[in-house]
């Protein structure tokens, strides 16, 4: 099965190895604050999926230092890509996002941003920022849409109609930024159709997808519904072949920067299966290779 990946990607527009460092630039979301909720989406962990980020305590500059460190044990031949994960990147007053943002470019390190956000915290003001950043380093926005089922997105709490995607997909292409759309395997009450359906849709109009099995982390509303026994989890089987569905019908111009994820450790409930990350990895590009 052929598919382009991010690693292939990457190499042939840096010209080398890049890594991304995970950045939590200290932002809450309109979920969580109580704009739309207080309590997010039902699977998102109390670290707002960035509980691989470096600590909000440090500047930007010292994350990407830390970031840095820790790669530098296996190469030390390297670029990066400064990637705000945690919570919503775009969801600030413009002046802080543009202090935030631009402390990531000027690093000599970094040759892109990445900033994961919802497609519903994209005023035109964030968009001018972006569009500045972009004209100085290549600018990579991630959202989080998880489905285009709307019966499931009222499930999960995400917040916002499919319309709103559309539209935040379409500004973004406007002014040249890369996009790269979330989905979830996995989600409650979904069948392989639907989520094929799912990854149909995006690659009409994404520039790089990431689809992430669902995790049950402990404290998010999930976990609640898991232990109630009001929903059921994938096996590695379960998921290798709805992946192998999915990867069928992406289109080689559209980048596959992620086949799954790991949780944190401490957190995760289920699948266990998920935390042996290496055979999981391995099962996976066995699937896709045939």
């Amino acid at each position: 099965m052929t598919y382009t990946t991010l690693n292939a990607y990457l190499q042939q527009r840096f010209g080398c190895k890049v890594y991304k460092i995970a950045l939590d630039g200290g932002f809450t979301c309109p979920n969580r604050d109580g704009t739309l909720g207080t309590r997010g989406c039902i699977f998102c962990s109390k670290g707002g999926s960035g509980d691989f980020a470096q600590s909000r305590e440090l500047s930007i500059t010292q994350q990407l230092e830390q970031g840095k460190a820790l790669v530098a044990r296996k190469n030390s031949s390297v670029k990066y890509i400064a990637y705000f994960q945690a919570f919503t990147n775009t969801y600030a007053p413009v002046e802080v996002l543009r202090e935030k943002y631009s402390e990531a470019v000027r690093h000599p390190d970094v040759v892109a941003l990445s900033v994961a956000t919802r497609p519903d915290c994209l005023p035109d003001e964030v968009l001018q920022l972006l569009d500045e950043i972009n004209q100085i380093k290549p600018v990579f926005v991630e959202l989080g849409l998880q489905t285009v089922h709307a019966k499931t997105a009222a499930y999960i709490r995400r917040g916002y109609d499919l319309a709103v995607y559309d539209e935040a997909v379409d500004a973004l292409h406007r002014i040249g930024i890369n996009v790269v759309t979330h989905l979830i395997l996995g989600l409650p009450g979904e069948t392989a159709e639907d989520m094929v359906a799912s990854v149909r849709y995006v690659c009409r109009k994404t520039d790089g997808i990431k689809l992430q099995l669902l995790h049950i982390l402990e404290g998010t509303d999930l976990a609640d519904a898991y232990r109630a026994g009001q929903i059921k989890v994938l096996s590695l089987a379960e998921y290798t072949a709805i992946l192998r569905q999915c990867v069928a019908v992406i289109p080689p111009h559209v980048v596959i920067h992620r086949l799954t994820g790991d949780g944190a450790k401490r957190d995760l409930l289920a699948p266990l299966w998920s935390a042996d990350k290496k055979k999981v990895i391995n099962t996976i590009n066995k699937a896709l290779r045939e």
